[in-house]
Formats: C-alpha cells, structure tokens, sequence
C-alpha cells in the first residue's frame, strides 16, 4: 500500500469543497476530487437579501418557514446575514450574475417571499460558481488535486482521525495522511431510482464518517423535487422552480390545477408540499405535467437554457407543449454533526455542505440555499482550518469505507420504497429486517457494508419519527 503526507485532506470538489480550500489560505491543501459534482448541475440560483425591500430577517423567515420550523436558529442566522457577502464574494472571483442595468437581476423561487435568487447563465448558475471557483483553485498556490483516487474510509489514531484510505481507479490502494480531513463529498441521491443528483453522490462521505464513529443527524430528512423531467434518463434531468416564478403551471392528468386546493401559495408553495402533491397524483395512475407556453415575461429558450435544451434532447418543445414532470430525490438535510466552524465529534475530522448537517434547512431546505450553504459555511470552515494550524501528520487505524461497487437497482427501489415521498411503517420496518439479511449475506454484499449500514441508519432514523419529507 503506497502511503502519501499530506496537511490538510478535502474529499470532494464541488463547490463546498472548492471554497474551504480556497478559504483555508493559511494550510496546504489537498483535494482528492470526485468525477463530477451536483454543484455543477444547480439551475435555481443562489439566495441573497440584496434587493429593495428585502432583508436577512425576511430570508431567515422564509427559511425556517420552508423548514418547518426545525433549523437551527444559529445556522439561519449565520447564513442569511452572511449571504450579500458571499455573493459580492463569488462575483469578485468572477462570476458573472445577471444584472437588470446597474443592480443585480433577482428572481422569485418557491418559499420565497421577496424575488431573491440571483442566476447567472440563465439557469446555469451551479456551472458558473463551479467554473470560476475550479479556475481559482487552479490559481491557488496553497491547492493541489490529487485526481484518480477515491477515498474509501477514514483513517483513525490516538489524537483522532488522520487521514484515509483510497483507491486508485486501476485498483491499487493508498492511504493518505493528513492533519485534519474534509468531507465534502455531497449528498445521498443516486442511491434512489428516481434523483437529480450524479452518480457519485452516493453517501460514501457519509457512511465512512458513520462507521468511523462520527454522530450524524437528521439522516431521514431527504428532500424530493417536484419537477424533474419524466425521462428514461438518470440523472433525470432537473427543471428549475423558477419557471415556476416566472408563471410555469404544474397541472394534472385532466389538465385542471394541480396545486389549486392543495396549498395558498399554489405552485410556489415550499418543494415538499408539491412533491407530495405530484407524488400523491402519480400514484393515482396519472401523470402530472408543467405548462411553460404562456410565461408571464421571459420564454424558455432564452432564460432557461439548460431546462430548454433538456426538453429538446427528448422531443420535448416546451413553448408548445406542456412537459411531463416527475419528483425525484434531490438533497440530504442530514449529514455528519457539525457546528457552525465544521467540526464533527472526532478531532481534526470536518464536514461541509450536503454531507454536513448544521441545521440550516431544517425539514426542508428553502431553494437556492445550497449554493448559499457551501459559500458561507465554506469560507468560515476555511478560515476554522487557518486558525487550527498545521502539525505533525499521525498515523492510525484505518475504518471499514464503502468499495467502488455499483449501487444496485434492488437497493434504488428499496429506497423509493422505504425512505421515498411516501413513508410507510411497515415498509420501513421490512426494509430493515432486508438490508440485515443482505449485509449478513454473500462477500460481495459485505463490501458494501458501510453504505448499507448508512441506509439501515436512515431507515432507524424514519423509524424512529426522524423527518418524512416529500
């Protein structure tokens, strides 16, 4: 096994990843990357009270609103106050946010009660903070990438965790030494049939953290979006709530308003209330569809590229025909505990972003406050890390870690089944007594242990009254 020091590890290089090791000036970085990133497909936006009339209060209201009223009050507090900040941040950097003339052109999203969502590229916005932020990581001299490997579990000694174990992608294993170790490695949804999310977000970051002994939260909260495309694709590709905000419809089989009775804010009504809506109608045997052909101010082409040309590349003309949506899993409000700085129960191990769970979303996370998540928490973790210090690297034991096995379709379905829109009792309860028999089974269930002992946590989690969101 071929050993490499390093100071300070982050796993993951979306845009939670990518701002703590830019932020972290004062360390040596090392970023072991996954292939792509679900920063990379964001369409919304990001949130920010920079508008007339707006204010962080309000963003907070919104946000604990949108939660339920389960996020931690320190976290909305932090993130909402700090987010103008961190968007004069990001277009310092380079990113170029559409403008209305002088001022920052600000669109309406679902929850939202002020227009607060700033894009670039149209609804581009996530390829856009990933581009300028992967060239400025690339300009950094404090940052290297170390690509070709993946991590597979967390390395343990006497003062905490010092590094991890990963293979290379022709197999060979490494271990990589570090002071202090970053999971940013995204979220849960390619382990559902139905996601928005790449198939790198599978939970590993998670599931080492887990089996390492670090305490997590909220694992059964998982958010679901009510308006994916209806595709034999995967991901399916997502259509963004702002067509929504701009006058998109969300109808029924017979063609009448699906959300009309079913909340006052109808098709802006917070993301779980409509995935139940547009679950709840699926499951009746219809389909459920978003009329765009009569936007109140834009058209699709020209303000919604990446929704356009989704819809095309499947036969789709959304200016003249209504589009046939679905919901999907699209982000994990659990994740590893952390406090405001990112740091879990073990030393010297952090987590940011998705895989993190600070108590922002609460229930249920408010659109466009993803990439808003993975700004402010990154740089404030960056600076953490600064103020940490570096020391001498550590050896240690290393802990079971997720292998590089392909999810299979049993377990996706086992997820919709069990921790999809709809809970049930009693499908919960099978699916764990199914997860114990296939993690006791053959060697190559064993593997995967790790991930299916995250999966059994989320089913205990449900089981237990954790979060049911759709």
């Amino acid at each position: 096994m071929t050993a490499i020091d390093t100071d300070l590890l982050v796993l993951g290089a979306g845009a939670a990843g990518l701002v703590t090791a830019l932020a972290a000036t004062g360390r040596r970085v090392c970023l072991l990357n996954a292939a792509d990133s679900a920063s990379e497909l964001a369409q919304g936006g990001i949130a920010a009270a920079v508008g007339a009339g707006d204010s962080p209060r309000l963003h907070a209201i919104d946000t604990h609103a949108a939660g339920h009223g389960l996020n931690d009050d320190g976290a909305v507090r932090f993130a909402c106050e700090g987010a103008p900040d961190a968007v004069a941040w990001l277009e310092a950097l380079g990113v170029r946010f559409a403008r209305d003339g002088e001022a920052w052109s600000l669109h309406l999203e679902a929850a939202h009660s002020r227009a607060r969502v700033l894009h670039a590229g149209g609804d581009a916005t996530g390829a856009e903070v990933m581009r300028v932020l992967r060239r400025r990581a690339a300009e950094a001299l404090h940052v290297e990438r170390l690509s070709g490997l993946r991590a597979t579990g967390l390395v343990r000694g006497d003062d905490g965790v010092c590094g991890v174990t990963a293979l290379s992608v022709d197999g060979r294993s490494f271990t990589i030494h570090a002071r202090d170790v970053v999971i940013a490695t995204g979220g849960i949804g390619a382990l559902y049939s139905r996601t928005t999310n790449p198939e790198c977000a599978r939970g590993d970051g998670v599931a080492m953290a887990l089996a390492a002994g670090a305490r997590c939260a909220g694992l059964a909260s998982v958010q679901f979006h009510p308006t994916a495309l209806d595709v034999p694709a995967r991901p399916l590709p997502l259509l963004t709530e702002a067509l929504r905000g701009a006058g998109a419809r969300l109808l029924d089989e017979g063609g009448a308003p699906l959300m009309r009775s079913a909340h006052p804010l109808g098709d802006l009504a917070p993301r779980d209330v409509v995935a139940r809506e547009v679950h709840r109608a699926q499951c009746a045997g219809g389909s459920v569809w978003l009329d765009a052909t009569d936007l109140r101010t834009t058209d699709v082409a020209r303000s919604f590229p990446s929704a356009y040309r989704a819809c095309r590349q499947f036969g789709i003309d959304p200016d003249r025909e209504p589009i046939r949506i679905t919901c999907a899993a699209h982000y994990h409000m659990g994740g590893i505990a952390v406090d405001l700085d990112g740091r879990t129960n073990l030393p010297h191990l952090w987590a940011v972003g998705e895989a993190a769970h600070t108590g922002l979303h609460g229930a249920n996370r408010l659109a466009s406050n993803s990439l808003l998540e993975a700004v402010v928490f990154g740089r404030r973790l960056g600076r953490a890390l600064t103020q940490a210090g570096s020391a001498p690297v550590a050896s240690g034991t290393a802990a079971d870690g997720p292998r590089d096995e392909e999810v299979s379709p049993e377990l996706r379905d086992l997820m919709w089944t069990c921790l999809g829109p709809a809970r049930d009792p009693a499908a919960i309860a099978s699916g764990i007594e199914r997860l114990s028999a296939w993690r006791s089974g053959p060697p190559a269930r064993a593997l995967a242990s790790p991930r299916l002992g995250l999966v059994v946590a989320m089913l205990r989690d449900a089981q237990g009254g954790g979060a049911a969101i759709a």
